[in-house]
């Protein structure tokens, strides 16, 4: 059943594609190749290089965000693990993950790679 829904679901994607390129306007003039957003031209290449610290504060981001996500879940469950009598080991642990990032992030700012004038 999984793959037949799967395959209906592919083949009604492709239709709708097909017929649209059937049926669409294909007229291209100037009027649509100019800027909407923002209304300046396009300077240059829209294939530029982005710094190598973009991707290091964007793994950070990721990374502190997961963490984010541990401890709601912490939170939310502190009450079953303590009911369970295991709520002292679960605190360990949660503040051994703290720490460790705590420690990253320490790591990280004192290397610069949280500042951006470079």
């Amino acid at each position: 059943p999984v793959l037949i829904l799967l395959g209906i679901a592919v083949a009604f994607a492709a239709g709708n594609l097909i017929i649209s390129d059937l049926l669409g306007r294909k007229r291209l003039n100037s009027e649509k190749a100019t800027a909407y957003e923002c209304g300046m031209d396009a300077v240059g290449s829209a294939r530029i290089r982005l710094s190598i610290h973009f991707y290091l504060v964007a793994v950070l981001f990721i990374l502190f965000d997961v963490e984010a996500i541990f401890l709601i879940l912490w939170a939310t469950n502190a009450k079953a693990f303590a009911a369970a009598g295991v709520g002292p080991f679960v605190f360990a642990e949660v503040t051994a993950f703290v720490a460790v990032l705590a420690l990253a992030l320490a790591y990280v700012w004192r290397k610069g790679g949280l500042t951006w004038d470079r």
